[in-house]
């Protein structure tokens, strides 16, 4: 199982970390320890002082699938979820201003926890219009629309399946908007799609 995030996937957050737009969609990879068991809280690690969440709607994938056609992207997965991509972001500034690759500030043990409830995409009305937002400590901290994506679920998963195939249970981070910003102990994270409460977690 992969889990695959698209990076600058929404102009607003490109621009809150000063970053160009992507004119394809740009992808790298959490390993399965990122994510954290169910009902587990997230311990802050003690290599970071800066540890930011963002919120990103989650496609599952539920077929192989290699070289996928864009018109065929829609029948690679029949839910979605949401995550939380967490990113040591002194990490991740101190990696880029010396050139070097950013993974440790992303890939780390927990970093990708997600929801424990998928919605299948038949009860959702429009795929491009998804509502989802996140509140800390009951305070709405990001508010999100798929319609505002750079590129859509169908085009993200054609573009990566060109370069790694995709196969049964892969989850992929579709971006996060604008609104990203740190966490610290007893935070209480609540994830929404729609109205429906899918994400629940605690910070410790």
């Amino acid at each position: 199982m992969k889990i695959i995030c698209i990076g600058r996937n929404y102009a607003n957050h490109a621009k809150e970390l000063n970053n160009p737009l992507p004119k394809e969609p740009v992808f790298f990879f959490k390993p399965d320890t990122s994510l954290l068991p169910k009902k587990q809280p997230f311990f802050i690690p003690n290599f970071s002082n800066d540890i930011h969440y963002e919120t990103e709607i989650v496609i599952r994938i539920n077929k192989v699938g290699k070289n996928i056609q864009e018109r065929f992207a829609s029948k690679y997965y029949d839910e979605i979820g949401l995550g939380i991509d967490f990113t040591a972001r002194d990490l991740q500034q101190i990696c880029k201003t010396e050139g070097l690759p950013w993974e440790k500030s992303k890939s780390f043990d927990g970093s990708a926890p997600i929801g424990e409830k998928f919605i299948p995409i038949s009860q959702i009305a429009d795929l491009e219009k998804i509502n989802f937002n996140l509140l800390i400590n009951g305070e709405q901290r990001q508010i999100g629309n798929t319609s505002d994506m750079i590129f859509s679920f169908s085009s993200i998963i054609a573009h990566v399946s060109k370069f790694v195939t995709l196969k049964i249970g892969d989850l992929i981070f579709t971006g996060t908007p604008e609104g990203v910003g740190p966490i610290k102990i007893d935070d209480h994270l609540e994830g929404f799609i729609e109205n429906e409460k899918v994400l629940d977690l605690k910070i410790k």
